[in-house]
C-alpha cells in the first residue's frame, strides 16, 4: 500500500502507523480464510513501530504475539518470514513466549522449506529458556553444518547470542563450527526457482518450493566470517588456543595457503592476532610473519587491515614497518577515495611515532592536498605536517589557509592539534603559525574547534617565550566578540596569570574591564579576578590604584557572584599579608583528601563540637592538580595486582588512594569505632614475588590510637580453595604496639581474589610514633576442589606460608604536602630547628640519594629538587605533614658526591613541633 505526498501531508500516514490503529485492525489475524497480503502489511506496521523506537506494554505485545502465531497455519512464504520478523521483535515484551516454541521446531525440520529454517532458527534463539539449550542442541549442530550458507549463518549467529547464557552447551559446538569455518564450498538458496504466484516469485506451497530448489555456490562465504566469531568467543578465554586457532586459519608465511575467502574473516582474524600480540608480546614474531603475509593478499581490506595493525603494534622498529608503510604508499594513488582516506588516517596517526618512516610517502601525499575529498585533503595535510622539515613549515601553512573553510569542524579540530604539536617541534617558525592560528580564531566554527585553537595558543605561551605577549594579544581581542562562556573564563584566568609578568601590563586592562561591562555574570566574575591579579601583584602603585577605582564600581553589579568577589580583593587591598595566600599562593589543598575530611567530620558528632581542622589537609601544586583532574578516580591498588597484560589505565592519585581506603574502612563494624584514618600507605607493599602461587600486599592504616594492617591476599591455584585465611604478625620487643584482633578471610579462590585480612593493634603511647618491623606468616586451611561438583571437599590440611617481613616506618606517619618552600621555611625559623649530617659511603649519585631520602621519608619534592643538575653539589627541598596533628615539618638536604666518600648529607629540618622533627631525624639516621 503508498501514498502519495499530499496522503502524508493530510496526516493519513500517521493514522495509518499509529499504534493504536495497528492493535484493532490485529483482528485481520483471527479472519478465515486469511489473507497473506493485509496480514504482510500489518506486521510491516507492527516492525516499523517497533523500529522508530515506539514501544508496547506487556499485555499488547502478548496479544500481538499470539496473534502472529496463529498465521503459522499459512503456507504463504513470504507471510511466514514476516511473522517470524514480529516474533523475533515482540518475544523480548511479550509473556509466554515459549508455546511458541513446537511451533518454530516443526519449521527447523531438515525437510522444511529452506526459506523457513534461517528464519525459524533466528526467532527461536530469542524464544527458548538458556536451560533449553540443550533440548535443541541437535537441531543447531546440524544446522551450523547445513550446505546452505543462510541455514548456516543464522544458526551461528543465534549460537553467538546464545552463548552468554549457555556457555556450557555452546561450547560442545566448537567442532561444528570449526567444520563451517574450513567449508571449502558452500551454497545458496537465491538460484531457486518456484512455481506459484507467491509474494517476491516465492511458491505458495512447500512441496513446489523444494521441487525448484536449485542450489548454486555461494561467492561470499559469509559462514566464514560468522563461525570465527563464534569460534573465538568459545576460546577467548584460553590465549594458547587462540593463537593456534590463528596459525591454523592465517595460511603460512605467505598467506596463500589459509581456508578463510571472506575478506571480512580475514580481518577479523588479523584483529584477533593484535590482540594476541598486545597480551603476548613473545608470539609477536609469528604474528608478525602472518600479518606480512596477509599484505599480499588480493582484498584491500585485508591489506589494509594488516598494515594498519603493524603500523600499531607496541615497539615497532622502522624496519618492521617497510613492507606496510610501501602497501599505504600505493593507496595513496587509488582512483578509490575510501582507499586513500584509510591510508592517510593510518599514516597520520603512524607519523606521531615515526615520522622519518611514514616521510617516504611526502610525494604522495602532497599530491593528495589537492584531493576534491576534503577529509583525505585534511589527513594528507596533518600528516605533512608531522614529517615535513622547517623549511616546509611556511609552503604548508599556505596550502592549508586555502581550503579550511571547505572542511568540517572534527578536520579543522585535527589539523590545529597538528599545528599545536608543529610549534614545539620547529619553535623559531611560531609567527607563521601564530599569525595562522589567530587567523583561523576569528572564522565560523564550533565550541570544540575554538577550543582547540584556544588551547594551542595557549602551549604556545606556556613553552616558547618569544611569542607570548603576541599570543596574549592575539587572545584578547579574540575574547571580544567570544560568544563561549567557558573559553572566554579561561582566557581571562591566563591574563590573570601571565598578564602581570609582562613587558606591559596596563595594555590588558582595558580587554578586561570591557568584559566586566559588557560580558554575562560569570565572565564578569572571571573578569573581576583578573583585574585583582593586575593591581594586587605589586607591579605599579599607579596601576594598583587605577585597579582599585575599578573593583569599586565592580560592587554596584546585579550579580551576587561579582560582587562578592570585588568586596573580597578590595578587603586583600587594604590587608596586604592576605596577598600571598589569595594571590600568589601556588597549592590549593587536595580535593580528594578535603573531602573524605569532611565525611569524616560531619558523620562525628563530637567532632563538630570543634572548627574543622584543616591544617592536616595535605596541599598539591595547581600543576599537579591539573594532572590529577585528567586521572581516573577508581582505586586500582586496594585488591592485589592484577595478573592481567592488558593496558591498564593511570594510577589514581595519593589523595584519591587515601580517600578511597577511607571510605573502605568504615564499612569494617570492628573498626567503626577508631575514628578517622589519618594516613594510609600510598601503594600497597609486596610481601611475595609476583609470581608465587599466593599472592600478598600490606597496606598501613594509622588511627589515632591504632594501627591497623590491611592484608590483600591472592590465590592463583584454580583448582584450591584457601579458608580462614590470617596473617600471623610478630613484633619485635618493645614495639610500642599491643595486637588487638585479627579479622580473617572465610573462603578464598582463586575466582574471588583478592580477599582482605585485617589485624589491628594497639599505639600504646598514642602521641609517639612508634616504629617496628614485623615478622609475617600466612596461615591457612587449604582444601582441594571437587572437579565434578565444583565443590571444596570437606576435609583438609592447615598450612602456613611465609612472608617477607614488613616494617612500620616514619613514612607511614607522614602525608606529602605541597608549600611554597622560602616563605614557609622563613616562617617557621622560630619554630623547632635541628641540623645533622649524615655520610652515606655506599650512594653512587645525588639522584640515588635523592630517591632514598624521598622513599625513607614519603615527602612532597618541591621545586623539581628533586631531579639534580649538577653531578657534584644539591639542595632537596621536601615538605609534609605529620598525621595525627604533628604539624608542618620542612626538610632541606644539601648534599655533596664524591667517588672517594660517597654523599655526604646535611639535613636540615623545620617543624611545628619537636616529635616531628625527632621523627624525621630519626628515620634518616636509622
Amino acid at each position: 500500500m503508498s501514498f502519495t505526498k499530499k496522503d502524508e501531508e493530510s496526516g493519513l500516514s500517521t493514522y495509518y502507523n499509529n499504534k493504536t490503529t495497528v492493535i484493532q485492525e490485529a483482528r485481520v489475524f483471527n479472519e478465515s480464510p486469511i489473507s497473506p497480503r493485509k496480514c504482510r502489511a500489518l506486521l510491516t506496521r507492527i516492525v516499523y513501530l517497533l523500529y522508530v523506537g515506539e514501544t508496547f506494554n506487556t499485555q499488547e505485545a502478548t496479544t500481538l504475539f499470539f496473534g502472529t502465531t496463529k498465521l503459522f497455519q499459512h503456507k504463504d512464504s513470504a507471510l511466514r518470514q514476516m511473522v517470524y520478523l514480529a516474533i523475533k521483535e515482540l518475544a523480548e515484551t511479550a509473556e509466554d513466549v515459549i508455546m511458541v516454541t513446537s511451533s518454530i521446531m516443526k519449521d527447523m525440520q531438515p525437510n522444511s522449506e529452506v526459506i523457513y529454517r534461517p528464519n525459524a532458527i533466528r526467532a527461536l534463539c530469542r524464544i527458548i529458556d538458556p536451560s533449553m539449550a540443550q533440548g535443541v542442541e541437535r537441531f543447531f549442530k546440524a544446522a551450523i553444518v547445513d550446505k546452505n550458507p543462510s541455514i548456516s549463518s543464522a544458526a551461528l549467529v543465534s549460537a553467538y547470542h546464545l552463548f552468554p547464557h549457555a556457555k556450557d552447551v555452546v561450547k560442545r559446538w566448537v567442532n561444528e563450527a570449526q567444520e563451517a569455518v574450513s567449508s571449502k564450498s558452500t551454497t545458496s538458496f537465491f538460484g531457486a526457482s518456484s512455481s506459484g504466484g507467491g509474494y517476491l516469485g516465492w511458491g505458495g506451497s512447500s512441496a513446489s518450493a523444494n521441487t525448484g530448489y536449485q542450489p548454486i555456490t555461494s561467492v561470499s562465504y559469509i559462514t566464514q566470517y560468522h563461525s570465527l566469531g563464534l569460534l573465538y568467543q568459545i576460546r577467548q578465554q584460553d590465549r594458547m588456543a587462540v593463537t593456534k586457532m590463528i596459525q591454523q586459519l592465517g595460511g603460512g608465511r605467505s598467506g596463500a595457503g589459509t581456508s578463510l575467502k571472506n575478506p571480512m574473516a580475514l580481518c577479523m582474524l588479523i584483529r584477533y592476532a593484535a590482540k594476541v600480540m598486545e597480551e603476548d608480546p613473545n608470539v609477536q614474531r609469528q604474528m608478525l610473519e602472518l600479518l606480512e603475509g596477509w599484505l599480499r593478499h588480493k582484498s584491500d581490506m585485508v591489506n589494509l587491515e594488516a598494515a594498519r595493525v603493524i603500523c600499531e603494534m607496541k615497539n615497532v622498529t622502522p624496519q618492521q614497518l617497510t613492507r606496510s608503510i610501501a602497501v599505504l604508499q600505493l593507496f595513496l594513488s587509488s582512483p578509490k577515495s575510501t582507499l586513500k582516506f584509510a591510508a592517510t588516517r593510518t599514516l597520520a596517526a603512524l607519523a606521531v611515532t615515526h615520522p622519518t618512516s611514514v616521510a617516504a610517502c611526502n610525494i604522495d601525499l602532497e599530491n593528495l592536498i589537492s584531493d576534491p575529498n576534503r577529509s583525505v585533503a585534511t589527513y594528507a595535510i596533518t600528516t605533512l605536517l608531522k614529517t615535513g622539515n622547517e623549511a616546509s613549515v611556511d609552503r604548508l601553512m599556505k596550502q592549508i589557509s586555502g581550503f579550511m573553510s571547505e572542511i568540517s569542524d572534527e578536520f579543522k579540530v585535527i589539523i590545529v592539534d597538528a599545528i599545536r604539536s608543529l610549534c614545539l617541534k620547529f619553535p623559531a617558525k611560531h609567527d607563521s603559525m601564530l599569525a595562522f592560528l589567530s587567523g583561523v580564531l576569528r572564522d565560523e566554527g564550533g565550541y570544540d574547534f575554538k577550543r582547540a585553537v584556544v588551547e594551542a595558543i595557549f602551549d604556545m605561551i606556556k613553552f616558547i617565550a618569544d611569542c607570548k605577549e603576541q599570543a596574549l594579544s592575539h587572545l584578547c581581542e579574540f575574547i571580544e566578540d567570544c560568544e563561549f562562556t567557558k573559553l572566554s573564563v579561561r582566557i581571562l584566568h591566563l591574563l590573570g596569570v601571565e598578564g602581570p609578568k609582562a613587558p606591559h601590563p596596563t595594555k590588558y586592562i582595558r580587554f578586561i574591564y570591557n568584559r566586566v561591562v559588557l560580558e554575562n555574570a560569570t565572565v564578569r566574575a572571571a573578569a573581576v579576578a583578573a583585574l585583582a591579579k593586575f593591581g594586587l601583584n605589586n607591579i605599579d602603585a599607579k596601576l594598583g590604584r587605577s585597579v582599585n577605582v575599578l573593583l569599586n564600581r565592580c560592587l554596584d553589579d546585579v550579580d551576587d557572584e561579582v560582587r562578592d568577589r570585588a568586596a573580597l580583593y578590595l578587603k586583600v587591598y587594604d590587608a596586604p599579608p592576605l596577598i600571598q595566600p589569595y594571590i600568589k599562593e601556588e597549592s590549593i589543598y587536595s580535593l580528594s583528601a578535603l573531602e573524605s575530611k569532611l565525611v569524616s567530620y560531619l558523620s562525628d558528632p563530637e567532632a563538630l563540637e570543634q572548627p574543622l581542622d584543616v591544617t592536616s589537609i595535605p596541599k598539591i601544586s595547581k600543576e599537579q592538580a591539573a594532572k590529577d583532574s585528567a586521572r581516573p578516580s577508581t582505586l586500582e591498588t586496594i585488591g592485589a595486582a592484577s595478573t592481567s597484560k592488558a593496558a591498564t589505565p593511570p594510577p589514581p592519585s595519593a589523595a584519591e588512594t587515601q580517600s578511597n581506603y577511607a571510605q573502605q574502612l568504615t564499612e569494617v563494624p570492628e573498626l567503626s569505632s577508631y575514628g578517622p584514618v589519618l594516613n594510609s600507605s600510598s601503594k600497597p607493599s609486596p610481601l611475595t614475588e609476583s609470581e608465587t602461587e599466593y599472592q600478598v600486599s600490606v597496606v598501613k592504616h594509622i588511627f589515632k590510637e591504632h594501627v591497623v594492617f590491611q592484608f590483600n591476599v591472592s590465590n592463583t591455584i584454580p583448582d584450591t580453595v584457601l579458608e580462614q585465611v590470617s596473617v600471623i604478625m610478630q613484633p619485635q620487643a618493645d614495639a610500642g604496639l599491643t595486637e588487638d584482633f585479627i579479622i580473617p578471610v572465610p573462603t578464598l579462590s582463586s575466582a574471588n581474589s583478592p580477599g582482605i585480612v585485617y589485624v589491628s593493634f594497639t599505639r600504646d603511647t598514642p602521641d609517639e610514633y612508634a616504629q617496628a618491623s614485623f615478622q609475617c606468616i600466612l596461615k591457612f586451611v587449604s582444601k582441594e576442589v571437587d572437579p565434578s561438583t565444583g565443590e571444596p571437599e570437606e576435609e583438609g590440611y592447615e598450612d602456613e606460608y611465609q612472608l617477607e617481613d614488613t616494617e612500620l616506618a616514619a613514612a607511614d606517619y607522614i602525608v606529602p604536602s605541597y608549600v611554597t618552600f622560602a616563605s614557609e621555611w622563613d616562617r617557621l625559623r622560630g619554630g623547632v630547628s635541628v641540623t645533622e649530617t649524615f655520610s652515606l659511603p655506599a650512594m653512587e649519585s645525588l639522584r640515588a640519594a635523592c630517591n632514598s631520602v624521598i622513599e625513607i621519608l614519603n615527602m612532597q619534592p618541591l621545586g623539581g629538587t628533586e631531579d639534580p643538575q649538577s653531578p657534584t653539589v644539591h639542595t632537596l627541598q621536601l615538605s609534609g605533614i605529620v598525621a595525627g596533628g604533628g604539624g608542618k615539618v620542612l626538610v632541606r638536604c644539601r648534599m655533596t658526591y664524591s667517588k672517594a666518600q660517597g654523599v655526604t648529607l646535611e639535613v636540615g629540618v623545620r617543624a611545628e613541633q619537636q616529635p616531628a622533627a625527632d621523627l624525621v631525624i630519626a628515620a634518616i639516621g636509622g
